[in-house]
Order: C-alpha cells, then structure tokens, then sequence
C-alpha cells in the first residue's frame, strides 16, 4: 500500500500546524482572560456594608465563578487537545482516524484541527 494514502504531506502538516498555532493562541488569550476575571472576582475590595440584598449578590457571585470555573476548565481541555494536535503533527500520525484507519477530511481537521475521528466514525460511535 503507498504510504502516500495514509498520511497527510508535510505541507499539508503545516497548514494544520499553523491553523492550530492560531486557535492556540487565540484559546490562551481567552483563558487568560477568564482567570483575571476570576481573581477580580475573588477580590472582595473595600466595600464591607452589609445589606439584605448582599445574601442575593454573594449566590449570585457564586453561581457565576462556577460558571467561569467550568469555562476555565473546557478552555484548558480545549488547549490540552490542540497540543495533543500538534504532538501528532510532529509523529505524523495526525488527519488519521483512529477508529476507522482513514484520512479525516482535511474540511473536517480545517474546522476541528485537534479531531482523532472521521464524521464516519463518529457517527459510529454514537449508535
């Protein structure tokens, strides 16, 4: 069998390689930006008046840092998967399914570069 059929060229490789540069960078930024506003948020200022109104504000408060949190948490998996990408890239191993053996669509790795499965398989493995 060529080799050819299994593995994406290098040029190829890093076209995926700076598509996912970009959206690492981009995916940084974005949890960099959560974390300064969790630790705004942890931040209790000067304000030390208590009111009746303050209970609502501190559930609220908390309902939102879960919230950040969680957000935090997707965006390091997000980032944790990207790298994963490129490690790939680097073994050469990248835009090839992992269950089904095949090239991914290079539509499919253009619009989800850190994918390990083809629409096929993933589809298969929904059933």
């Amino acid at each position: 069998m060529n080799d050819d059929n299994i593995r994406y060229s290098r040029e190829d490789l890093n076209e995926f390689d700076q598509i996912i540069q970009e959206k690492l960078t981009a995916a940084r930024k974005e949890l960099s930006f959560i974390k300064e506003t969790l630790n705004r948020s942890n931040d209790t200022g000067t304000d030390t008046t208590a009111s009746s109104a303050k209970v609502l504000e501190d559930g609220a408060d908390t309902a939102e840092k879960e919230s950040m949190n969680q957000l935090a948490s997707r965006q390091m998996k997000f980032i944790q998967q990207l790298e994963n990408a490129q490690v790939r890239i680097k073994n050469g191993t990248y835009g090839v399914c992992i269950g089904t053996g095949k090239l991914i669509p290079k539509e499919r790795l253009r619009a989800v570069p850190h994918t390990q499965h083809s629409i096929e398989a993933k589809m298969a493995r929904r059933d």
